[in-house]
């Protein structure tokens, strides 16, 4: 599963169940919108609010991605996810959604 398998798997699942959805549009295009490094998805459904960067299973975060998820992290009103194919295939993401 690719990444944007992966994102389009998750921007379906989250849209199903009702939740707002933003995407950090393709930064690899050269096309920077907002700050480097920030989160590929960005979920609300009150009162939850999801960041989720998305990797495919040997992408690894970049210095700036990790710097924001740290950043994220420590605000205890969020939830902060790395979400790879595996954790789709195994249910992860449907449970955290739901």
């Amino acid at each position: 599963m690719s990444e944007d398998e992966l994102l389009e798997a998750v921007l379906t699942l989250a849209k199903l169940l009702r939740w707002r959805r933003y995407h950090v549009r393709n930064s690899r295009a050269g096309i920077i919108q907002g700050d480097i490094g920030f989160p590929d998805l960005v979920l609300v459904r009150a009162p939850r609010v999801i960041f989720a960067e998305l990797k495919d299973g040997k992408g690894r975060l970049g210095p700036t991605q990790a710097a924001w998820l740290a950043d994220l992290l420590e605000c205890p009103a969020v939830g902060v996810y790395l979400w790879r194919p595996k954790d789709w295939l195994d249910g992860t993401i449907d449970k955290v959604l739901r």
